[in-house]
């Protein structure tokens, strides 16, 4: 007997072995996310995917380039759906888009499904993620997702070595670096010291680079700024540590066949279209200068009256009472007493500066003055909006932080602060916990 692997999209595989047909993080759609456009280039006959038969899809966390409506809306309903998830919120939504065997996944505990044995492992950040670990035809796959390995998990998973195939999420992602990017620095282009000995643990016949495939609009810096690690320099890094490994990329679309002794390209997925050279590599420019916000806020729709009000209200009322009602870090940069001031930018460029003082759990609006601020922050009143209204991410928001010239003192402070203590992020996304979903389930009218 043989397994049958092929790849999706990002993070999303189909497994078939001895007539059992398994989905793992299935996208199926381009752009995902909002903004994220495959890379390499695809597309799908979504016909096609309707038509599909599988016997389980298994989704290994929430995040929504993993766990899509739109994209299990293509699938039929009585497709059984393996969750790995700590909010029932994501179960309920499931259930509401009419699949009718919802079940939640345990960490190691095993899922058999027919030829396939699935056994969800612990991941580093267990309340988000989790790791595959794939039995069929006498073989282990170890599909690591977006994760990063437990290491209590790495210990048991040391005891299967060598592993027949690790499919590794091989991108770093800059994502904080591009959030305030004047306070960046480039840093090494090199796979993290980690890698190396967990992929020498795991001592695998075939790695797959996976995840982190895609891009942003055409325009968007984030495309040259992201990604450090490219497919080419992946694959000379691992297989110069790994003399026994061999580094395999597998395109969307493409798929071979794996048994005890070898590894056979396979018939490609037909539902899954390449379009144009599949075979491109990330281009990272470490030294690239960011275009301003208000150059950003410029590419994306205006709003309309309503919309634009919603934002206003929310900056005004709806955030300083979100804040007071959040519990702060203890560590948090907003501890001692601070001026914050937001800017909006609308798509014609007009500049909307507001105030605020914030000391602790306490956070005022106040006017414009001469006072020295402590911390900034810059956003599209466009994306602010989708944020609120489509459950648009982080990850697309193009928010820049503190790209303002401080006093001595304040900057001082800004070198140990965390990016992701900014009030707006806080209010926009520490509970925002399948809001994208939500927004799904409103676009299709469920």
């Amino acid at each position: 007997m043989t397994l049958k692997i092929s790849r999706i999209l990002h993070a999303g595989y189909l497994f078939e072995c001895g007539g059992t047909v398994i989905a793992f993080d299935p996208i199926v759609e381009n752009p995902f996310s909002r903004n994220c456009h495959a890379f390499p280039d695809v597309s799908f006959d979504h016909e096609q995917v309707r038509q599909l038969k599988l016997d389980a899809v298994f989704i290994s966390h929430f995040h929504d380039d993993h766990c899509s409506l739109e994209s299990l809306d293509f699938l039929d309903r009585k497709t059984p759906i393996y969750l790995y998830c700590i909010f029932e919120q994501l179960f309920a939504m499931i259930r509401k888009l009419g699949f009718t065997h919802v079940h939640s996944l345990e960490i190691d505990v095993p899922v058999p499904i027919g030829a396939i044995e699935v056994i969800p492992r612990k991941a580093l950040d267990a309340d988000v993620d989790s790791m595959f670990h794939v039995k069929a035809a006498g073989l282990n796959v170890l599909n690591v997702v977006d994760s990063w390995i437990d290491p209590s998990a790495l210990h048991e998973l040391a005891r299967f070595a060598p592993w027949d195939m690790v499919l590794w999420p091989f991108q770093t992602m800059r994502e904080i670096e591009v959030i305030a990017p004047t306070r960046a620095t480039a840093g090494p282009v090199s796979l993290p010291e980690e890698w190396i000995g967990q992929l020498q643990a795991l001592n695998p016949r075939y790695v797959v680079p996976s995840s982190c495939q895609f891009v942003q609009e055409p325009w968007s810096w984030y495309n040259h700024a992201l990604f450090p690690i490219t497919y080419r320099q992946f694959r000379q890094d691992i297989e110069a540590a790994l003399r026994g490994s061999r580094v395999l990329r597998l395109n969307p679309s493409v798929s071979v066949v794996l048994d005890q002794t070898s590894l056979e390209p396979a018939a490609p997925l037909s539902w899954v279209i390449p379009i144009g050279d599949q075979n491109l590599d990330y281009q990272y420019l470490p030294h690239l200068k960011p275009p301003a916000t208000a150059d950003i806020a410029c590419r994306f729709a205006p709003l309309n009256d309503e919309q634009t009000a919603l934002v206003m209200d929310f900056c005004r009322t709806g955030l300083p009472e979100k804040y007071r009602a959040m519990e702060l870090p203890d560590d948090s940069f907003f501890r001692q007493p601070r001026l914050w001031r937001l800017t909006l930018y609308s798509h014609a460029g007009a500049t909307t500066h507001l105030h605020y003082r914030t000391d602790g759990d306490s956070i005022e609006q106040v006017a414009a003055s001469d006072e020295p601020l402590s911390w900034t922050t810059e956003v599209a009143l466009s994306k602010c909006y989708a944020a609120l209204a489509l459950g648009e991410s982080l990850t697309s928001m193009y928010i820049r932080i503190n790209d303002h010239v401080f006093d001595a003192g304040n900057d001082a402070e800004l070198a140990s602060a965390d990016i992701i203590d900014d009030p707006l992020i806080r209010c926009l996304f520490n509970d925002a916990i399948a809001a994208y979903q939500a927004a799904q389930l409103v676009r299709l009218g469920v």
